[in-house]
């Protein structure tokens, strides 16, 4: 395994944060244009993220889809790190992570000793309980125009279908601010809620999050029948939408990231060597920040302990080969270990100690493989 199996994400012509700069210009909305080149005369636009599709393992188990598989087929590039809070906050934005500044699943902010768990929006590890949301506003950690924000200001409805859990979440406060907020039951309610946010304004953007194939992947892995069978039932939610969606829409399926079958696992927690001069470690298995007083000996101690199958980067070298986007701000670059190491083949750094939920899943993500940078992009227009 090498570097060669890395991809550079393709930021400003096919990522994830150019899909809704170009919806909103669809829309009508100004001070962007349409990247992708969507073309879409519409009203009305419905983005459904299905967290863990990867468009490998789409194309794999195709017949398990007929309905995405029906439809054009193209993919995006969800950015790096390839995992959720990053890739929600990318799409929310418009931006790559080097701007809007989740630079991954646990990071360090400057000033703070613990990690700060985006997803969770809380600090990790042992200490006194912080207010995180006090704390760390969610505004300042990403202090950007978020795409709802700039399609209210155009006069256009702006709402999140989405499990209650992210109504107000510090994530959703960071990356999806400026819009209505539905909660969304159950599957059933799911549909029903984008369908109803559909009609209620004559130009609309409706963005909308099904997180079960992600946890059926993490579980059982993204080639297990298990997984099938989910995928399955994210087919009939878009079909459903798809067929009942007024005249003059469009319904854009895509995701965050895909995912890969981890087979080997590098302990961090029990290594001898690993933990030498580390701080703090950061991120998750197939894409870690290493926070560290001494990067050259540290990276010379992973490249010799993981082998060819990881790639050892420093902060200078990842930002210099764009993986974190074409701009990286001050803030976004302090929170980027001090060296950055991800997979490209099938292992992962895990913490069997600090993370033991985590250590023992079978599926994961966060690398720049195309199993987990590619997602699809799939269009229904009504």
């Amino acid at each position: 395994m090498s570097d060669d199996l890395l991809l550079a994400p393709r930021y400003g012509t096919a990522a994830l944060s150019d899909l809704l700069p170009s919806v909103l210009t669809c829309l009508g909305a100004p001070g962007d244009t349409d990247r992708l080149g969507l073309d879409l005369d519409v009203d009305r636009v419905c983005v459904l993220l299905v967290d863990g599709l990867g468009a490998h393992a789409l194309a794999a188990e195709s017949a398990a889809a007929p309905f995405l598989t029906s439809l054009p087929d193209a993919t995006l590039d969800a950015g790096f790190p390839s995992t959720t809070a990053t890739s929600l906050t990318t799409l929310g934005t418009g931006l790559p992570s080097g701007e809007h500044g989740i630079v991954g699943y646990c990071m360090r902010i400057p000033g703070e000793d613990r990690l700060f768990n985006s997803l969770r929006w809380q600090l990790m590890g042992d200490g006194p309980k912080v207010d995180a949301r006090t704390a760390y506003p969610p505004d300042r950690i990403q202090p950007h125009t978020t795409v709802f924000e700039r399609a209210t200001a155009a006069g256009i409805a702006a709402v999140q279908v989405a499990p209650s859990y992210q109504d107000g979440s510090g994530l959703t406060s960071a990356g999806w601010r400026g819009g209505g907020f539905r909660t969304a039951y159950s599957v059933g309610d799911l549909v029903d809620g984008v369908l109803t946010a559909l009609t209620s304004a004559p130009k609309t953007l409706v963005y909308t999050y099904h997180s079960e194939l992600d946890t059926t992947g993490h579980a059982r892995g993204p080639a297990s029948r298990a997984w099938r069978f989910e995928l399955a039932n994210v087919d009939r939610i878009a079909a459903e939408i798809a067929a009942r969606m007024p005249a003059r829409s469009a319904l854009i399926v895509t995701a965050d990231h895909g995912m890969v079958e981890l087979r080997e696992r590098i302990d961090f927690d029990t290594h001898p060597f690993l933990p030498h001069n580390v701080a703090a470690l950061g991120g998750e298995p197939r894409a870690r920040h290493v926070y560290t007083d001494s990067p050259a000996a540290v990276a010379d101690t992973w490249r010799d302990v993981l082998g060819s199958g990881f790639s050892v980067r420093t902060r200078d070298e990842a930002i210099e080969a764009g993986w974190f986007g074409p701009v990286v701000t001050r803030d976004a670059a302090a929170r980027i270990g001090d060296l950055v190491v991800i997979a490209s083949g099938d292992g992962g750094v895990v913490r069997s100690g600090a993370e033991p939920m985590q250590s023992m899943m079978v599926g994961h993500h966060g690398s720049l493989t195309a199993a987990e940078l590619r997602v699809p992009l799939r269009i229904h227009r009504a």
